[in-house]
């Protein structure tokens, strides 16, 4: 009995790392060269702008393009170009990235006070960059509550989509998911649409039918060269402030390239003219705190000198809790990342994704090196390797392992379930002055009730959809629910992880926080009410602004990035309206 028991679990452990490798044929990354964008060690010692933009992210990308078209811009990434990493643009190579734990890599991994592995990233374009690709919009109901213009919403997330989203075609799984939301309830059915409605839905894709990703440094295209200066590995130290009265002005920032230089831009005499924080829900309040603005007693245990006592900084951070059951299927799957929602009215969002017998190569040739996806063991997602454990070498032994499985064993997906909001917050502080260092951060999952009832909902409408006749054709007549809620238990997927094999696994409320992962879609630090006000402007501070995923006090939708990038077209649209009132329209 024991061996089928090993060969099950290991069947299930294979097949759901298989669930983000990518069978397409990706095309080559097409380069791209902005004549303005420069490495940081070009730059000059000294320079001036109308706006400083600190992080070429999700929201810095198109807000520089637009703010350029009227005003001298300085646009500062810490991280490099994705054009010049084929992998970044490749689904092909969407775990590569997450694995890669380089100091020069795109994504940064960091792992929570709760245990949970994550990842930030490290390249212009931020987590457009490095995410699974879905493209949704916000809800009318969040539009209306965080007080936007619903008109100028909308012209700019078409702003947005006309350069990066796409429509994905379904293949059978995709369909049988769809089509079990909608038999077990997940009603209407709102066939494909960008919007965020209650009810089954088939979304958006950063990625092409070719495989292609598109991401937010593709919307530098909208850019005046003239009005812009982009600088990669640029690692800003601090901002600089002057005083006007008892009131801190941003004045600058300090910055060093990668061979350690230093550089200092200044803001240009002017109104109107701002620096702003689009550095992300890590970088931004950890921006703030290094350069004086935070929890006063906070910022003088670590020896910086306060510039604003505003304890606002760096609370309110949220991450999505996401949990994923596996299902092995009897029948081939095309590999897919997520298409279809189900946006349920429990509070529960409701997503599939699929793996596949594809490790094919012609006769007689070598097989290509296996792609886990984003559950490899190289990850440090849902990996068989347990967290403490996970040394070059054990993992290097995992992915040998796994490179010996029967391709009939990667076949498969699982149905997973992201929490909506979520209503259980933490916080974020320095654990020293490094700019490049992770802050401390905890999202206390789960803390909240009313998050742990979403999951388990959400668990039990996995199971009716797992069961219902739309899905039959992928999963075997003799499935047991209880016996996936073990195989998924078994997965080492947090630091927490302690081997639970002897709980009971329809306690689902345990379930919930013993498997629980990210989705990558953490966001406050800089929340509007506590340290922006409804216009992003930091409370206490002129010409300072946050505008970024870290001023928000929910998630959007049920995947952010979309409205992440809209907010950068928005508010530059915004402040170039405002620079006309204070200028005159022929400034």
């Amino acid at each position: 009995m024991a061996p089928v028991l090993i060969s099950a679990r290991a069947m299930a452990v294979f097949t759901v790392a298989s669930f983000f490798a990518l069978l397409c044929m990706a095309q080559q990354a097409r380069a791209v060269s902005y004549t303005f964008m420069r490495e940081a060690v070009e730059a000059p010692p000294v320079a001036y702008y109308d706006y400083i933009i600190i992080g070429g992210g999700t929201a810095g990308c198109p807000l520089a393009a637009t703010l350029s078209q009227r005003s001298r811009v300085l646009l500062l990434e810490r991280g490099g170009s994705p054009y010049e990493d084929g992998r970044v643009l490749s689904m092909l190579h969407f775990s590569d990235v997450l694995a890669d734990t380089s100091a020069s890599s795109p994504s940064q991994r960091f792992v929570s006070e709760d245990g949970v592995i994550n990842s930030r990233p490290r390249v212009l374009g931020g987590g457009s960059c490095i995410n699974a690709g879905f493209f949704t919009r916000a809800g009318a109901g969040y539009v209306r509550d965080v007080g936007w213009d619903p008109r100028e919403v909308l012209a700019a997330y078409r702003w947005v989509e006309d350069v990066v989203a796409f429509q994905p075609a379904l293949g059978p799984w995709q369909a049988a998911v769809r089509r079990g939301l909608l038999e077990t309830g997940v009603l209407p059915d709102n066939g494909a649409t960008y919007d965020h409605i209650p009810g089954t839905k088939v979304g958006g894709s950063i990625f092409d039918a070719d495989g292609r990703r598109h991401t937010a440094a593709d919307l530098l295209r909208y850019s005046n060269p003239d009005g812009i200066d982009l600088f990669l590995r640029a690692r800003v130290a601090r901002i600089l402030f002057g005083y006007k009265g008892t009131k801190p002005v941003a004045r600058g920032v300090v910055y060093r390239d990668a061979q350690g230089g230093a550089h200092v831009a200044y803001l240009n005499r002017g109104a109107a003219n701002e620096v702003i924080l689009s550095a992300g829900a890590l970088g931004s309040p950890q921006q703030l705190m290094l350069s004086g603005i935070g929890p006063a007693d906070h910022l003088r245990s670590l020896g910086i000198d306060v510039i604003l006592d505003l304890p606002g900084v760096g609370q309110g951070m949220s991450d999505n809790p996401m949990n994923a059951i596996y299902v092995p299927s009897p029948s081939p799957v095309e590999v897919s990342l997520i298409q279809v929602v189900g946006i349920t009215r429990f509070g529960s969002y409701i997503e599939g994704a699929s793996g596949a017998n594809w490790n094919s190569h012609p006769s007689g040739t070598q097989p290509p090196p296996r792609n886990f996806g984003m559950f490899s063991p190289q990850t440090g997602q849902l990996a068989t390797v347990p967290p403490a454990q996970r040394t070059p070498e054990a993992i290097a032994r995992a992915v040998e392992a796994m490179s010996q499985v029967p391709d009939a064993a990667l076949r498969g997906g699982f149905i997973l379930e992201k929490v909506l909001g979520p209503q259980s917050t933490g916080s974020l502080a320095l654990r020293n002055l490094d700019p490049d260092d992770n802050p401390s951060v905890r999202f206390n999952y789960f803390a909240h009730p009313d998050d742990l009832r979403r999951c388990v909902a959400g668990i039990s409408a996995i199971e009716r959809v797992i069961r219902s006749r739309a899905f039959s054709r992928f999963t075997y007549p003799n499935f047991a629910f209880p016996a996936a809620l073990n195989v998924t238990a078994d997965f080492p997927v947090n630091t927490l992880y302690g081997g639970r094999r002897g709980g009971d696994p329809r306690a689902l409320e345990q379930f919930c926080r013993d498997t629980v992962m990210t989705i990558w879609h953490y966001h406050g630090g800089c929340q509007v009410g506590r340290v922006v006000d409804r216009d992003y402007k930091v409370l206490g501070v002129e010409a300072l602004r946050v505008i970024d995923g870290s001023t928000f006090n929910a998630s959007p939708g049920t995947n952010p990035q979309a409205t992440v990038m809209m907010l950068g077209r928005y508010m530059g649209m915004k402040l170039l309206k405002e620079r006309m009132l204070v200028e005159g329209p022929g400034a």
